[in-house]
């Protein structure tokens, strides 16, 4: 007896962490060379989606019964799929607006793909690096990199990518540059003339910790291994309006495919400043999160900041990074600022002025570019929940590309079907109020049918799942995390079949027929979660396949919508829902 209290007693500790506040929903698992999502391109035919999805018997009862397709079109006396059937499951269940994609804008009027410390595999303060991560952050859809270069001390002429003051592993700099130069050759070949798939330029983001001899060794390295592949002037002729006004923007589609260098500027009398967070800490950290926080404050305080060479500074053609001294560049304007300056800002230090400040700070990110990164108790890779940022014009919020947890999979919801820039709402636009809301209130309707294949991890057995659905609906005002969330009734197959009329399908193809809705300020950066979890007596319930949609893009009506696992993957599960949208 004293065993088995025991034994619930250790089920109930995962509870702990929720009852600290961290949302269960946020967990991601770490990406592999298999994973297709994160950037926006899960939507590209793979290998996988060459495998026809199926529709179970069930779900065929559920179309022809309500209608959807007639009874011989639901070919429920068959196996296979009906034509009829084939073009359901083919029709999308999103559709990005084609002006959303173009590239006629200024560069500062999309938001951008991005990746934070894109090098690194797994964790931020122990974890390996590798020229590869930047193959597979850039080919799901990242265009905006990060690369910490350091000096080598046994080679002085090759720098190298690392994350400074840490026990991560090194690599050079020359492979890292030799992996971007492949992945804009690879584009450049598949390149289609076609919304999603055309070559779209690629922006790095270069912190440099090199001493004068190093920062020209990335000039050079940079030169050769990228030739005319670096942005490495103006694009448009002297003489040009660009050349007589300080900050006259670039506009999207002039920079072709090229790579596109975003370069730290240091005002002249900067301080030293810590500006990425290491010195806070977490509740949530473990002790050998506690200690790696240690050694790396201990190994940084050995080294600062240097300047950047003139070589290196004329490489920032159209982004200078600065971290702001004051209020100045949101208040007026930026005070010493350099041309084409981007405010590089960690998202506690962004969120310190929020509210207050949203609307200053939305109409100085139509103008000039904004950089939000994670803050420094982020080591495990988790993310920044970005929508609150993307709703005040930050163009790029760099996501720990590592695992694909919540904001890699409303990452992937906001870039779906695009090659990684997307235009802002115009009220974030030159000429734009800042304000997102439109002053209407909308409802969502979601008719949940059913789902086919359902996955089920190893050592849970399929016949004793009791798969539910479970949404949240992600708006902009949503500053402290909290969604509303609604959740279907869970499926349980009845084991006496005898007593039980109409389709009793395994749990792995369950029915619900059940409808959730929402009601909520009507912007056009509102985002759906959905998630097919499994009900478990006294754990967590487990996610076993997800999905995030942005509610501009949904195609109303009824959609097959193929589910992800939580590394990224695609999954053979699909869902078959109905949107509905009602203006109230």
């Amino acid at each position: 007896m004293a065993d088995s209290i025991t034994a619930g007693l250790a089920r109930l500790s995962a509870f702990t962490k929720a009852a600290r506040g961290q949302d269960a929903e946020d967990v991601g698992e770490e990406i592999d060379n298999l994973t297709v999502a994160g950037g926006g391109h899960s939507s590209r035919p793979t290998e996988i989606t060459s495998h026809q999805l199926t529709i179970s018997h069930a779900l065929k009862s559920f179309l022809a019964d309500n209608h959807i397709v007639s009874k011989r079109d639901a070919a429920l006396e068959m196996e296979g799929l009906s034509p009829a059937l084939v073009a359901l499951l083919s029709k999308p269940h999103i559709q990005v607006p084609p002006e959303l994609t173009d590239r006629s804008h200024p560069l500062t009027e999309y938001f951008i793909s991005s990746s934070h410390n894109t090098y690194l595999l797994g964790h931020q303060l122990r974890g390996q690096s590798s020229a590869a991560a930047y193959e597979s952050a850039l080919m799901t859809g990242a265009r905006c990199v990060e690369i910490d270069a350091w000096d080598h001390d046994e080679n002085e002429d090759e720098p190298k990518v690392t994350h400074g003051y840490t026990l991560v592993s090194n690599i050079p700099f020359r492979a890292v540059c030799e992996a971007i130069r492949d992945v804009v050759d690879k584009e450049a070949a598949a390149a289609v003339d076609q919304q999603g798939y055309r070559a779209a330029p690629i922006i790095l983001s270069l912190e440099n910790h090199c001493g004068a001899h190093g920062q020209m060794r990335l000039v050079e390295i940079m030169n050769e291994v990228w030739g005319d592949r670096l942005l490495s002037k103006a694009v448009r002729e002297k003489g040009h309006r660009e050349q007589e006004v300080k900050d006259e923007q670039i506009h999207l589609d002039e920079l072709g495919s090229k790579i596109v260098l975003i370069v730290e500027y240091f005002f002249p009398t900067a301080e030293d400043k810590d500006g990425d967070d290491s010195n806070s800490s977490s509740e949530d950290e473990d002790d050998e999160e506690k200690q790696a926080r240690a050694a790396y404050k201990a190994r940084k305080k050995a080294v600062k900041n240097g300047k950047i060479i003139p070589e290196l500074a004329a490489l920032g053609v159209y982004a200078q990074s600065v971290k702001p001294r004051d209020n100045s560049w949101y208040e007026s304007e930026l005070i010493d600022a350099p041309h084409h300056h981007l405010i590089n800002v960690s998202e506690s230090g962004l969120q310190a002025l929020m509210p207050a400040n949203s609307e200053k700070i939305a109409r100085h990110n139509a103008k000039y570019l904004m950089r939000v990164y994670p803050k420094g108790t982020r080591i495990s890779s988790k993310n920044l929940a970005q929508v609150p940022f993307w709703a005040v014009g930050a163009q790029i919020c760099a996501m720990n590309w590592q695992t694909f947890g919540g904001s890699m999979q409303l990452n992937e919801a906001m870039f779906s079907e695009t090659e990684g820039y997307v235009l802002k709402p115009a009220a974030l636009r030159a000429g734009g109020s800042g304000q997102l809301n439109n002053g209407r209130r909308r409802k969502l309707r979601l008719h949940i049918a059913g789902a086919s294949n359902v996955p089920v991890p190893e050592g849970r057995d399929a016949e004793d799942i009791k798969p539910y659905v479970t949404c949240s609906l992600v708006h902009p005002d949503d500053v402290n995390g909290k969604h509303q969330k609604r959740k279907t009734k869970y499926y349980r197959q009845h084991k006496l079949e005898f007593l039980h009329r109409g389709e009793n399908p395994p749990p792995t193809d369950p029915i619900w027929d059940d409808i959730l809705e929402w009601e909520y300020d009507d912007n056009e950066l509102v985002f759906l979660r959905i998630f097919i979890k499994d009900d478990i007596s006294f754990e967590e319930n487990p996610i076993y396949a997800l999905t995030a949609v942005r509610l501009l893009y949904v195609v109303p009506g009824w959609s097959f919508i193929r589910l992800l696992d939580l590394k990224g993957h695609e999954t053979r599960c699909s869902l078959f829902v109905k949107f509905d949208f009602e203006t109230i």
